[in-house]
C-alpha cells in the first residue's frame, strides 16, 4: 500500500518540487526530501490522506513557504563569529575550549549525525557531493539531515548551556 502510493506520487512530487524550489532559493531535492518525511509521518499516524495528489500539491507548497520563511531569518554573519582580532594566548585557549566542546557535542549526536556533522566542520573543505559520496547517501538528503542534526545539536547544547548557568 505504502510503496504503490509512493510509487504514484513520485512523478507528480518532483514536478511540483522542481516548480516551487527556484522560488525557495533551494534545491528540488532538498524540497521532495521534507515532503516525503511529512507523507510518511502522515502514513505512520493518520493513514493515506483521503486525496493524495491534492495533499502532496499543499504539502509543497505548504514547505516552500515554510524555507522561504527561514531563509528570510536566516542571515549571514559579517564576520566569522569565532575570528577574534586579539589572537593572544587567553583568545587562542577559549578558541580552542569552544571546538573541544563543541566537537565533543557533536559525538554525543543520535544516528549518522557525528559523522556528517564532522564531515562539515572538516578543514578539507568538503563540497556535499564528496560529503554524501563518503557518507553513503544522496546528496539531496544532506540538507534535511544537516537541518535536523543542527537542529539536535542546538538542543543539546542549549540544554547544557542552561544547566551550567543554573548552578552557578
Amino acid at each position: 500500500m505504502k510503496h504503490d502510493l509512493l510509487a504514484t506520487l513520485h512523478p507528480l512530487l518532483a514536478a511540483e518540487a522542481s516548480a516551487e524550489a527556484h522560488a525557495t532559493g533551494t534545491e528540488p531535492g532538498d524540497l521532495e526530501q521534507a515532503v516525503w518525511l511529512r507523507l510518511l509521518e502522515r502514513l505512520d499516524t493518520d493513514g493515506p490522506p483521503p486525496d493524495p495528489h491534492g495533499w502532496l500539491r499543499k504539502a509543497v507548497r505548504s514547505e516552500s513557504r515554510r524555507t522561504r520563511r527561514t531563509t528570510r531569518l536566516e542571515l549571514p554573519y559579517g564576520t566569522e563569529p569565532a575570528e577574534e582580532t586579539d589572537r593572544g594566548p587567553e583568545q587562542l585557549a577559549l578558541t580552542a575550549a569552544r571546538r573541544r566542546a563543541l566537537r565533543e557535542a557533536v559525538r554525543r549526536l543520535p544516528g549518522r549525525c557525528p559523522r556528517l556533522m564532522e564531515a562539515l566542520l572538516s578543514s578539507k573543505d568538503l563540497t556535499y557531493r564528496e560529503i554524501a559520496g563518503e557518507l553513503g547517501i544522496s546528496q539531496g538528503s544532506l540538507g534535511p539531515e544537516r537541518s535536523r542534526c543542527l537542529g539536535c545539536l542546538r538542543r543539546l547544547l542549549t540544554s547544557e548551556v542552561a544547566a551550567r548557568e543554573a548552578r552557578g
